[in-house]
């Protein structure tokens, strides 16, 4: 089957399950995807009614993860007596993943979701396409067999659709949302854990400390610190973010290499063990740095050290947030 004939199959089911969500009254909105206004895009879409469904899309292109909207927005998804609305969610892997972790951290409660669930077939890398073009105007993007046609006025260029998706898709283990009848329609499974060789961060692993410490610094000194990455991170969904505080200031908002270094050290670190592995990170900055170098090796150390992997679940919290005892504690030191 060729990728649009996966699309239009996947579009269709995705609406049909909205439907019946909707007018069986098992939910009261839905999440999804709709269609974007440049190229390139997409846009997060929230309908109410039966008739709004086929506004409901699916492409190469719907690259937000919008399990984003679900922690911000639940408190305000409420009817006339203030009880909370039932969601349901269009629900690639990646987004089952963040919505298990936003009710491991109880930050949403499961019992009033339900994923629209079907297999993902990768996301278009947009920055890399951006950057083949150049300088020249995108009109149009669509897939065609395994191809990516892009088109501005009077010329047209394809590229593979095998090379231009994103890295993570390559390497993703969860293309459908891992979760219970209970909580997901369409396709869906259960998954306990999953083997990953973490093969797309080789390259970065052989280098050596002084060459790992100027592929960072190389990759980050363009950073314009907009936070594009934090507002597009499922799993960043703190009020008041550590970059916004006063009292006291972390560390002062220049372009200053120290301030970019700093932000993406800590927020990383914030990330550890949480991490859903869907690139939206990435897919929003505005200069194309790849973050997932960063957020994969932690998600390997993770895995290498606990066995987790994050979003499997809706019930196991993230290593950082709990302990047993047989824990290594290799750094503490122990007085003769």
């Amino acid at each position: 089957m060729t990728i649009e004939a996966e699309n239009k199959e996947i579009e269709t089911t995705i609406r049909e399950t909205a439907k019946k969500l909707l007018s069986e009254n098992q939910v009261d909105v839905i999440i999804g995807y709709s269609q974007g206004t440049i190229p390139l895009s997409s846009t997060p879409i929230i309908i109410r009614k039966e008739e709004q469904v086929d506004k409901l899309i699916w492409d190469n292109l719907c690259y937000i993860n919008i399990a984003r909207y679900l922690a911000p927005l639940m408190p305000q998804l409420c009817d006339s007596e203030g009880n909370p609305l039932k969601i349901g969610i269009v629900a690639k892997g990646c987004v089952g993943r963040a919505v298990n972790m936003l009710a491991a951290e109880k930050q949403i409660n499961i019992e009033n979701i339900k994923m629209i669930g079907f297999n993902c077939n990768g996301i278009v890398n947009r920055s890399r396409i951006n950057i083949e073009i150049g300088e020249k105007e995108i009109l149009e993007v669509s897939v065609s067999g395994d191809e990516i046609i892009v088109k501005g006025k009077d010329w047209e260029q394809k590229l593979p659709y095998g090379e231009y998706i994103n890295e993570l898709c390559k390497v993703c283990q969860v293309k459908i949302p891992s979760s219970t009848e209970a909580t997901c329609l369409g396709e869906c499974q259960t998954l306990e854990s999953i083997h990953d060789e973490f093969a797309d961060i080789d390259d970065f692993e052989s280098k050596t400390t002084e060459e790992k410490w100027d592929y960072i610094k190389k990759e980050l000194e363009v950073c314009t610190l907009c936070y594009s990455c934090r507002q597009a991170c499922p799993v960043c969904y703190c009020n008041l973010c550590f970059v916004d505080q006063n009292m006291p200031i972390w560390f002062n908002k220049t372009t200053q290499y120290t301030d970019i270094f700093t932000f993406h050290l800590i927020r990383a670190q914030h990330l550890a063990g949480r991490c859903v592995a869907c690139g939206a990170c990435s897919s929003v900055c505005p200069v194309g740095i790849d973050l997932n170098f960063i957020t994969r090796k932690l998600e390997k150390i993770v895995k290498e050290r606990f066995d987790y992997t994050s979003g499997l679940n809706a019930e196991t919290v993230p290593p950082m947030m709990d302990f047993n005892m047989e824990d290594a504690q290799e750094f503490m030191l122990e007085e003769d």
